[in-house]
């Protein structure tokens, strides 16, 4: 048993994700934000190089700078470049308690070297930061807005799931000055608020470039939208194939069990339960 630093009470050991290849200690249910299966898709969607400037911003435990940082690692070892240092990736929350928990799951998965966790407030990156900082940038924002919705009594749930702390221009506006030109902005947001997410990025110039749908099953709905932008570019988007979390069979996806999977090494654990 461990305490859980931001209620204070006491919890069990780390969770397991990505078929076990990651071990993570999480808030409680219902008191901070927990990986889901966005978490993972969007870990899994956003692509770039082992030496670029990467940030994510609002990391929460860490959930998605860790597994980028692990596949990276793995690639590594895989081609004999083991010893070949990556760019730590950069990640803030503004959240303390958070920050130290994702801390305390970079040295338990032997990555502190790999992403460097700090408190931020995305909302003053101009104070904090130098303007086009970085090559990349990740977040899952708030999917709602404090107007919009009924934000929890939690603060950590609130700022993560309600926007209590940034609101989706917040988000907008600070991918756009911590980008350098060309810099790219991997995102997931509720499908029915894409529209107002491509107004937003194209009035601050970071245009989409890619977009994958992901539904819960054939014949429903968009749930969710993988999202990757691109900081001063041209117009031009491409729409991938829609993910599907069930086939029509109920089970899950191919497509979904990549997501979860480090390499082909994770091949064997295509069918457990996520």
């Amino acid at each position: 048993m461990r305490r859980d630093i931001i209620t204070g009470t006491e919890k069990n050991g780390p969770d397991g994700i990505l078929f076990g290849a990651l071990s993570l200690f999480q808030p409680g249910s219902g008191t901070g934000p927990r990986v889901n299966v966005d978490t993972i898709l969007l870990a899994h969607f956003a692509r770039f190089p082992d030496r670029a400037r990467a940030v994510e911003l609002g990391c929460a435990q860490g959930a998605v700078s860790l597994i980028i940082a692990r596949r990276r690692k793995e690639r590594r070892e895989a081609s004999c470049r083991a010893g070949t240092p990556a760019r730590p990736i950069d990640a803030f929350d503004i959240n303390p308690s958070l920050i130290e928990l994702a801390r305390e799951n970079a040295l338990l998965n032997g990555l502190s070297d790999e992403v460097n966790f700090f408190t931020a407030d995305l909302r003053e990156c101009r104070d904090n930061f130098e303007a086009g900082s970085y090559d990349a940038a990740v977040m899952n924002p708030p999917y709602d807005e404090p107007d919009r919705s009924r934000p929890s009594r939690n603060g950590a749930m609130a700022s993560a799931l309600h926007g209590a702390s940034c609101g989706l221009a917040d988000v907008v506006g600070a991918a756009r000055y911590l980008l350098d030109n060309r810099g790219k902005f991997f995102l997931v947001m509720r499908a029915k608020r894409t529209a107002e997410l491509f107004s937003l990025l194209s009035q601050d110039n970071v245009r989409p470039k890619r977009l994958r749908a992901v539904h819960p099953r054939p014949g429903k709905a968009a749930s969710v939208v993988l999202v990757e932008a691109i900081r001063a570019s041209g117009d031009g988007l491409v729409i991938e194939p829609p993910l599907f979390i069930l086939g029509s069979d109920g089970k899950y996806t191919e497509d979904l069990l990549e997501a979860y999977r480090l390499g082909e090494a994770d091949e064997k654990s295509a069918g457990r339960a996520i």
